[in-house]
């Protein structure tokens, strides 16, 4: 049913040249909050509000805001998976691809808040070296509870597959991996490789977009602990028939203030500066 498939910062990019006046989001809130930051003009739905994110609950904005008040010094940057709110809060935003090279633009000296996955974040800490950064304990409830055993079980299945993983897994999992990235370069990794069979350890709902770029190869998705599955309840929430009843009432809208698009487009639009 989708006219664009791809992940949050590519989505919103995308309704950058759309001409029409409405997009419909079809993910969670906080991906329609960016699409909605970065085309204030449109206007933005959500086939179901309660599309939520289990990173944006573990950093609510008054924490960070407390945050800054005890410690101005500190940069804060704020994974994509953030509420409008914490991007508002935020000194710039990054993605998991790009993770790296946003704290890496940051000066030497400056110490950094680093929201709100913790797995990301210390795999950035440990790329970048840097020792003044704090990490937010947040995470993913699909990533985060990816386990070594079940791993291990699809491995023994699947003994010649190659494994990609997301950051946002634990490290003991990483470790495992041949590949580690984002879900485009999960995509694009696998296209290259010649191997026709893959572990892939992030959201089930990747495989469209795997199996329409890598015709031909087989992938499997690990089951987590939280659902015994790979895929994202939030995710989920949204349905064709909530679909359906968005295009036909236009609703629900998402609401952000003036003030919140105009402080949260800063730190995407410095992100976006550095590509």
């Amino acid at each position: 049913m989708a006219d664009v498939v791809g992940d949050t910062l590519q989505l919103a990019l995308a309704a950058r040249s759309f001409e029409g006046g409405v997009v419909v989001l079809c993910g969670a809130k906080f991906m329609a909050e960016t699409v909605q930051i970065l085309n204030p003009l449109q206007t933005v739905l959500l086939p179901d509000l309660s599309a939520g994110c289990s990173l944006v609950d573990s950093c609510p904005a008054e924490a960070i805001r407390a945050f800054r008040k005890r410690n101005p010094r500190h940069a804060v940057v704020s994974y994509l998976h953030s509420s409008a709110e914490v991007k508002a809060e935020s000194d710039i935003v990054c993605t998991s691809a790009n993770a790296v090279a946003v704290v890496n633009s940051l000066p030497p000296g400056q110490p950094v808040l680093f929201v709100p996955d913790s797995n990301l974040g210390r795999r950035v800490q440990e790329q970048t070296g840097r020792k003044n950064m704090q990490i937010w304990q947040g995470a993913c409830i699909v990533h985060a509870t990816f386990a070594a055993r079940r791993l291990a079980a699809v491995r023994a299945q699947q003994p010649a597959a190659l494994i990609a993983g997301h950051p946002e897994c634990a490290p003991s999992l990483l470790e495992a991996a041949d590949f580690v990235g984002s879900p485009d370069d999960i995509i694009e990794w696998c296209a290259r490789q010649s191997a026709p069979e893959f572990i892939v350890l992030t959201e089930s709902g990747l495989r469209h977009s795997l199996e329409k770029r890598c015709p031909g190869k087989q992938f499997f998705f690990v089951a987590n602990e939280s659902c015994n599955c790979s895929e994202c309840p939030y995710l989920r929430i949204n349905t064709l028939e909530k679909l359906v009843n968005c295009l036909e009432t236009l609703s629900p809208r998402i609401q952000l203030t003036a003030d919140t698009l105009r402080r949260a487009r800063l730190p995407l639009e410095r992100m976006l500066a550095l590509q």
